[in-house]
């Protein structure tokens, strides 16, 4: 059997031709100034190369098994209808969903109460009929000088949702962009790239949600750029339930502006290997950030999340909590850091992570840090790593359950907590409902919910 296995310059000249021949084909088709912005980032990417545990960012994750495989880009979804299959499991959500299948967009379900000033479209539409909505937000913000899948992300960039709540709306019904990703027999990667800016005083929930059609091995590398207005309250929730044999790469970048009040949740489930990097930066005074997080990681899974909270005005307020359930062999690495910048006084930040180890061949790294250069502030960080509590479990089996179902009781308790502050409901008892099934007690459970 052919050897597939690829190393970093193989795959980086792989990435060379599909970017050239991705280029060619595009041509005149989408405006002057992004495809600028593509070449620029390509070359940003040739320049960096991957990364690899040499660097301090990524000493705890590997990525060669990502480099293995020669991915491709994947197909656009024909202009047909979407099985009613796939979109069952959301059609209860009082939400307004826009769908992609493979990156692209695809359909969407829409809801009676959508505001008439929303403007929620796929990019690649807007390219073609208002692309000059899009050029002041496109390949901007999160675009960073050190990382190299973002560039790649920027160069490759397909479609994707563009999300604009208009100043003073308030959205009862949340905003759900959908990421399907169907098997095409060879393994495939998708670049999303996500917009969302919510004017002055507006209000929202968006989720975003990564799901595999089946069990195949791809590659998804997502960047979401976030951008709240003065006053502006959001709320983002991540969810990926890739396929087990999937690779999760994602970027969330964040900006507020004064008294903007931001949420953001990162759910991480599935993928053999996930990594997420979310930084949010606080730009206003007053300004408000909670940084949430929940995974869970069985066999040998590796997920990382590697979080920044940048205080750079007066008066702001961060709250970060996450929390990591790992069994088997699997891994887990959460590395937040908190800044403080000169001037940002009367800062009040707090940070903690708590992991539970159900197995002895679980491992999980944890580096919560502070970098503090202002004399005014209070803020605290801590981390803990534990096991079920052997005091807890007996008390379970002394009032009648049996060891498996004590140990899925407690598991869930531990949580439950994190998990309870999810807001919408649908949204809360599905992720509730995914961790239960886990476990051969789990309808047991389920009154939990």
């Amino acid at each position: 059997m052919k050897d597939m296995r690829l190393d970093h310059r193989q795959e980086q000249a792989l990435y060379r031709t599909h970017f050239a021949q991705w280029n060619e084909r595009l041509g005149a088709r989408e405006p002057a100034w992004l495809r600028a912005r593509r070449e620029a980032a390509f070359a940003r990417f040739e320049a960096l190369g991957f990364p690899t545990p040499r660097q301090e960012e990524w000493r705890f994750t590997n990525i060669a098994p990502l480099l293995r495989v020669p991915f491709r880009l994947a197909a656009a979804w024909p202009e047909r209808p979407l099985p009613d299959e796939w979109l069952a499991p959301y059609r209860e959500w009082a939400a307004y969903h826009l769908v992609f299948v493979n990156g692209h967009f695809a359909g969407e379900l829409p809801t009676d109460d959508r505001p008439p000033r929303l403007l929620a479209r796929g990019i690649r539409a807007l390219l073609h009929e208002e692309p000059e909505i899009l050029e002041p937000h496109l390949v901007r913000f999160a675009e960073d000088a050190s990382s190299a899948f973002t560039a790649l992300n920027a160069a490759f960039l397909t479609d994707g949702a563009f999300v604009r709540i208009p100043r003073g709306a308030v959205l009862e019904t949340p905003i759900h962009l959908l990421f399907l990703t169907l098997e095409e027999g060879m393994p495939a990667v998708t670049h999303p790239r996500n917009v969302i800016l919510a004017e002055e005083n507006s209000q929202a929930t968006i989720i975003e949600s990564y799901v595999s059609l089946g069990d195949g091995q791809y590659f998804t590398n997502a960047v979401t750029e976030i951008w709240v207005g003065e006053n502006a309250i959001l709320q983002h929730y991540k969810v990926q339930r890739e396929s087990r044999a999937a690779f999760h790469i994602a970027s969330v970048r964040i900006a507020e502006e004064r008294t903007a009040m931001a949420l953001d949740f990162s759910i991480a489930l599935g993928a053999a290997l996930a990594r997420t990097d979310i930084v949010a930066i606080l730009k206003g005074e007053g300004a408000e950030c909670t940084l949430n997080g929940f995974y869970w990681a069985r066999d040998q899974q590796l997920v990382d999340h590697h979080t920044v909270i940048e205080h750079a005005a007066p008066h702001g307020t961060s709250r970060e909590f996450y929390k990591g359930i790992l069994d088997n062999e699997a891994r887990g690495v959460f590395d937040g850091t908190i800044i403080v910048r000169p001037g940002a006084q009367k800062t009040d930040a707090r940070q903690v992570n708590k992991n539970l180890l159900l197995s002895t061949d679980a491992l999980v790294n944890t580096n919560p840090r502070l970098q503090i250069l202002a004399d005014d502030v209070k803020c605290s960080h801590g981390a803990t790593i534990g096991h079920l509590d052997e005091d807890a479990l007996f008390y379970c089996r002394s009032r009648g359950l049996d060891a498996e179902t004590a140990r899925e009781m407690l598991t869930y308790a531990f949580a439950s907590d994190i998990l309870n502050t999810i807001a919408f409901g649908p949204l809360r008892r599905s992720v509730g409902e995914w961790v239960l099934t886990e476990w051969p007690e789990g309808e047991m459970l389920k009154e939990l919910l």
